[in-house]
């Protein structure tokens, strides 16, 4: 079919080769290269529709934005003009990343403006959720694990997006990876009559972001980088509950979300979350690498509290202030120099303060008496603040410290606690448990260690498996479909036939890993990581295909 992209036009669908509308005459090739397939949607600002390039071999699929301005004076087209060309030359500059729809073409025609952009075959997040249901704080954490790189590329270019909502994330179909649509600057149309508004205000008073989306700084017009952490906090909400923000309640005095009751996160996620959707501009974080390097805590924060809490008295002997000179090593009598490592310390002093009150409400709120043991008196602080520390040499060793500060579980006392709700394993010592054929979908072992342990047709679900230790466990027939394995170290691992559909393997440790059988359909792994492995004629590729790589 084309489309005739006049907006008068009483009928705008045509036969698929026709050079004319049947209805108002108008051509349809448009820019002598473009034929209009459909309309992809209408806004304010105008339409958005899918095209195909007739000019090039194979006709390629692309996407074309028009905008209309709704006045015809010079004064205003030329203002329309300006903020086009300063769209193009922002798509431009930001459609080198991979994740940024490049920019094809830009023009005007008849005093209307049109953007060629690359078509992005996929669904929306809105669309996922929508046909799944809510993410885990394992998925939610795999996105921001792949947003907020891209998002911190595009304010390198000092470009603020404004309007990031999960109708504007497509999952590509290609590659299963995230791709940020929606640059326009235009966010209404032009139109200066409006509510009585000036020609020299019309272009300067369009939308500005989604409602609900969009945080009070932006709505005032006065958008900075930390209003795209804002909305991302936003989008985050309604993956994990699948509702808009205009269906959530809002505080009155202070026009904060009230969503705590809506999510199902631990605590840090949840410090983190609250952090993002600060409605004051000051407190929020205010770059991406910020929420990235806050992210970072969470696999030891739950051992950090809980060694504060076995020593509510003991004085802190990282008190005092390093010299600028000094190196981040984490050591006992010098303050860490890394942001992760200040960050951690400024948590821990947060955290004293209430440490003595914790102790009661920590036993009062044991699983049962005895089935969580009491973590070992170590110095797990240090431990974890040289863990974080980006510059500290001994990572592994400081590991094994803030391991050596968690319980040790049985395989009954796992699955108990696991029965009555709790789903954080943060940093456990879980290695050679048999856990066969269980149920723990959603459970997060993030920095745990699982080595040797039997999991073989276990139910792991969206679980969170970020940077444990799974060397030679059991997985055979596992299903860990969307399971977050970032830098986990899977090597020797026997994955026999598991489902790891979705998975995120990014920086995972392969080798030896049998993966012969397993499905990688859409799983995020590179080829050098699956070189490492063993595969045969019936492992699925993350391209759908089967076979050996």
């Amino acid at each position: 079919m084309s489309y005739c992209l006049n907006p008068a036009c009483p009928n705008p669908e045509n036969a698929i080769h026709a050079e004319r509308c049947q209805a108002c005459g108008s051509k349809l090739l448009l820019y002598n290269r473009y034929r209009v397939l459909q309309s992809l949607g209408q806004g304010g600002f105008g339409a958005t529709f899918l095209a195909r390039e007739e000019a090039l071999p194979g006709h390629p699929y692309c996407v074309i934005k028009q905008l209309r301005p709704a006045a015809s004076s010079p004064h205003v087209l030329q203002m329309a003009r300006d903020l086009f060309e300063r769209e193009a030359k922002t798509l431009g500059k930001i459609g080198n990343h991979p994740q940024v729809p490049r920019l094809l073409n830009y023009f005007e025609v008849n005093q209307e403006f049109y953007l060629v952009q690359e078509y992005i075959s996929g669904s929306t997040l809105q669309q996922e959720v929508k046909r799944s249901g809510p993410f885990s704080e394992a998925g939610v954490k795999q996105f921001l694990s792949e947003v907020l790189p891209m998002l911190q590329y595009i304010h390198s270019q000092q470009v603020i997006h404004r309007d990031i909502k999960p109708a504007n994330l497509i999952r590509r179909a290609q590659d299963r990876k995230l791709v940020l649509i929606d640059f326009g600057a235009v966010k209404d149309q032009v139109n200066p009559t409006r509510m009585g508004a000036t020609e020299q205000t019309a272009l300067t008073a369009y939308a500005i972001g989604t409602p609900g989306y969009a945080p009070p700084e932006q709505m005032a017009m006065r958008p900075v980088y930390a209003s795209d952490i804002y909305a991302l906090g936003v989008t985050c909400l309604y993956l994990l509950t699948g509702k808009s923000p205009k269906d959530m309640d809002y505080d009155p005095a202070t026009g904060e979300i009230l969503w705590r009751n809506q999510v199902h996160v631990s605590d840090h996620f949840t410090d983190v979350l609250k952090k993002m959707l600060e409605v004051s501009v000051r407190h929020r974080y205010q770059q991406a690498n910020d929420v990235l390097r806050a992210l970072d805590l969470e696999p030891y924060l739950d051992s950090l509290a809980r060694s504060m809490v076995s020593q509510p008295s003991r004085p802190s002997r990282q008190s005092h202030a390093a010299s600028a000179g000094d190196s981040a090593e984490g050591t006992l009598n010098s303050m860490p120099s890394s942001p992760t490592a200040r960050m951690a310390a400024a948590i821990r002093a947060r955290q004293a303060a209430k440490a003595v009150g914790d102790v009661a409400r920590s036993d009062a709120t044991s699983l049962q008496s005895g089935s969580l043991r009491r973590p070992t008196l170590v110095q797990g602080a240090t431990a974890v603040t040289a863990l974080h520390s980006k510059e500290s040499p001994s990572r592994d060793s400081a590991t094994r410290a803030v391991m050596a500060n968690s319980a040790r579980l049985t395989a009954e006392e796992l699955l108990s606690a696991y029965a009555k709700g709790k789903r954080d394993f943060t940093c456990h010592d879980l290695s050679a448990l048999n856990l066969s054929k269980t149920n723990l979908s959603g459970a997060n072992f993030h920095q745990s260690t699982l080595q040797k342990s039997n999991l073989q047709g276990a139910n792991l679900l969206n679980a969170d498996f970020g940077r444990a230790s799974l060397s030679q466990a059991l997985l055979k027939n596992a299903k860990l479909a969307r399971a977050y394995l970032s830098h986990a170290d899977l090597a020797g691992a026997d994955l026999r036939g598991a489902d790891l559909s979705y998975a995120y393997l990014s920086h995972a440790n392969l080798r030896g890993a049998n993966l012969c059988g397993a499905d990688l359909t859409g799983a995020k792994v590179s080829d050098e990581q699956l070189a490492m492995a063993r595969t045969n004629w019936a492992t699925v590729h993350p391209s759908g295909k089967r076979g050996l790589w």
